[in-house]
C-alpha cells in the first residue's frame, strides 16, 4: 500500500469510525469505487490501533475515573452509585458484541464484503432508523441513569455493526435514544462502551500480524495509517459530542440515504469496482 491510500483510508476509519455512518462500509465502498487493491491485515491492524488512540486521549479521564470506580465499588462490594455502576455496565454491554463478533465475525464479513448493493442498502435503512428514533424519542435520560437491563439493550443492538453498513456508533447511539437518552449521553456512551471493543480488536489483530510478521515495505504505510486514523478520530469525538448538544442528527441520516442511494443506482446502472 502506498503513502497516499494509507492517509486516505486512515483519516476515512478516523471519521466514520465516530460518525454515525460506518466505517466499515466506507472502507469496503471507497477502495472499491477507486478501484484500490485489498488493505490486508497490516492496515486493519493500524486503523484499529489508530482509533484506539483516539478515543483513549479523548476520555483519559473518564478512563481513570472507571478504573478507580471499578476498584473502588471492589473493595466496598457495592455498586450503588452510578460512578461504581458503570465499569461494571461497559464491561456487560461488551460482552454480547464481543462473543457473536469472536463466533461469526468471518461468516459476515463472507457475506458482505463482496456485496455493494446490499451494504448500500443497509446503510440506508439503518441511517432512517436512526432518524426516526432521534425525531421521536424522548431524549430525557441522562447517562447517570442508565440502568443493567438498558445496558444489555445497547450490548445486543451493538452486535448488528458486525455487518458492515449498520454504524457501530450509529446502531449503539439509536439503542441509547430508543431508551430515551439524550443525544450526548447516548453519544457518550457509545463511545465509552466502545473503549474495549477498538481495544480487543486492535490487540487480537496485533498478536495476529507479529506472529506472521509485518510484511517489506508495509511498516510506514502502518504508521501513517495510525497517525491520520488517531488525529481525525479524535477531531470527530469532539465535534460529534459538541454537536448533538444543540443539533438533531438528521445530517447522518441524510448523508446516509444520499451516499447509500447514489451507490445503487451506480450499481443498479452496470458501475463495477
Amino acid at each position: 500500500m502506498d503513502l497516499f491510500h494509507a492517509a486516505v483510508l486512515g483519516a476515512l476509519q478516523g471519521f466514520t469510525e465516530v460518525l454515525p455512518i460506518s466505517s466499515s462500509a466506507h472502507l469496503i465502498l471507497v477502495p472499491w469505487l477507486l478501484k484500490w487493491p485489498e488493505s490486508g491485515l497490516t492496515f486493519d491492524v493500524a486503523l484499529h490501533l489508530g482509533t484506539f488512540l483516539a478515543l483513549s486521549l479523548y476520555f483519559w479521564r473518564d478512563i481513570i475515573e472507571m478504573i478507580i470506580s471499578f476498584f473502588d465499588a471492589i473493595a466496598a462490594r457495592r455498586l450503588n452509585t452510578p460512578a461504581r455502576r458503570l465499569p461494571f455496565l461497559i464491561i456487560a454491554t461488551t460482552v454480547p458484541a464481543a462473543v457473536v463478533g469472536k463466533l461469526f465475525e468471518e461468516q459476515i464479513e463472507a457475506i458482505f464484503r463482496s456485496n455493494p448493493l446490499l451494504i448500500s442498502s443497509i446503510l440506508i435503512l439503518f441511517g432512517l432508523l436512526l432518524g426516526a428514533v432521534d425525531l421521536f424519542g424522548r431524549k430525557r435520560l441522562i447517562l447517570d441513569e442508565i440502568k443493567p437491563a438498558g445496558a444489555l439493550t445497547i450490548g445486543l443492538m451493538q452486535c448488528l455493526a458486525l455487518i458492515p453498513g449498520v454504524s457501530r456508533s450509529g446502531i449503539t447511539i439509536t439503542a441509547a435514544l430508543m431508551l430515551g437518552f439524550t443525544r450526548e449521553s447516548a453519544a457518550r456512551f457509545s463511545f465509552l462502551i466502545s473503549l474495549p471493543i477498538v481495544a480487543g480488536a486492535a490487540l487480537l489483530k496485533t498478536v495476529h500480524l507479529f506472529k506472521h510478521g509485518i510484511p517489506a515495505g508495509e511498516g510506514l504505510p502502518m504508521l501513517v495509517g495510525i497517525s491520520f486514523s488517531a488525529v481525525t478520530g479524535y477531531i470527530s469525538v469532539a465535534f460529534l459530542l459538541r454537536f448533538v448538544q444543540k443539533r438533531s442528527l438528521s445530517p447522518f441520516v441524510w448523508y446516509r440515504v444520499i451516499a447509500g442511494g447514489g451507490l445503487i443506482i451506480a450499481i443498479l446502472s452496470g458501475f463495477k469496482g
